[in-house]
């Protein structure tokens, strides 16, 4: 049976800055306009943590199973490595997908009841990324996905359950938490090119080639960088608090595309990415409320 740590690991807690920052962010446009409700943004981190631990343990099954962990470099596989049984980990993954879905009803009945399709709709993506007959991670569709779910919904999702409404603010902010999440997919699928090619699991990376996907992560943050000049058109310039993000992700950017680092090499990456995400939303949070 696997231990406490190993089942930690297999969440995956350096994907956990994904989760938090699109919180932060919305928090942030929501208070802007004095309209944040504190025990409201905290449902809406509790429901992106227990997604992103949902979609780290059913993406763990799934590529599990199908033998594509099975010789895979960076954090452990649970059931790659024969550490927990199939059904088990599949077994985390729908607990954790069914406690965010009960977190998110109450979310729903307190703001709007239209709400419980965007939750449905959040936790079937999270399961197909690689799950079921025909995943979409598997077809090159996982950063078009963790952009629209990770980026624009959990953004303005976290606006909208407070404010009851979205603001140009609160989209420059999706779009750029949004292209940082893909950041941290795109630094774990280049590290992963090569078992990926032999396995079949055609991710965007795989499809881009090496030299391609290293420079899409730099367009990535150029991206997030456009959205946040986006807020502070929109606001002031206390939310260039946000550039401190770019400390993180300039020295992953260098790693990336100058080092060129590769397998082992590109693990630091994931974190520095993950960090730099975190950063660069508290950063645009803070400068909001300061500047409100």
């Amino acid at each position: 049976m696997a231990t406490a740590g190993q089942w930690i690991s297999g969440a995956r807690p350096r994907t956990l800055p994904a989760a938090v920052a699109p919180v932060l962010a919305g928090t942030g446009a929501a208070a802007y306009t004095h309209d944040e409700v504190w025990w409201k943004a905290a449902l809406a981190l509790l429901v992106s943590l227990l997604l992103q631990v949902g979609v780290n343990y059913a993406n763990d099954y799934s590529d599990g199973i199908r033998g594509t962990d099975d010789d895979r470099v960076g954090p452990m596989r649970l059931v790659g490595s024969g550490a927990a049984t199939p059904g088990a980990v599949k077994g985390a993954a729908f607990t954790a997908f069914g406690l965010a879905a009960v977190v998110g009803l109450v979310l729903a009945a307190s703001t709007n009841w239209w709400l419980v399709a965007v939750g449905a709709l959040s936790i079937l993506a999270a399961w197909f990324y690689t799950g079921g007959k025909k995943p979409y991670g598997y077809l090159g569709l996982g950063e078009v996905m963790v952009f629209v779910f990770f980026g624009l919904v959990a953004v303005l999702g976290t606006q909208y359950v407070q404010a009851e409404d979205v603001t140009l603010t609160g989209l420059f902010a999706a779009v750029g938490v949004g292209a940082l999440a893909c950041a941290i997919l795109v630094a774990n699928n280049l590290r992963d090119i090569p078992t990926d090619t032999e396995t079949g699991k055609n991710t965007l990376a795989v499809r881009l080639g090496d030299a391609r996907t290293r420079a899409f992560y730099g367009v990535l943050l150029l991206v997030a960088l456009g959205g946040l000049v986006g807020i502070t058109s929109q606001t002031s310039l206390w939310v260039g608090l946000g550039l401190i993000g770019f400390v993180p992700l300039g020295r992953a950017d260098q790693i990336v595309r100058t080092q060129k680092a590769v397998g082992p090499g590109l693990i630091p990456v994931l974190q520095l990415t993950g960090v730099g995400e975190l950063l660069y939303a508290a950063g645009i949070f803070a400068g909001l409320l300061i500047a409100r």
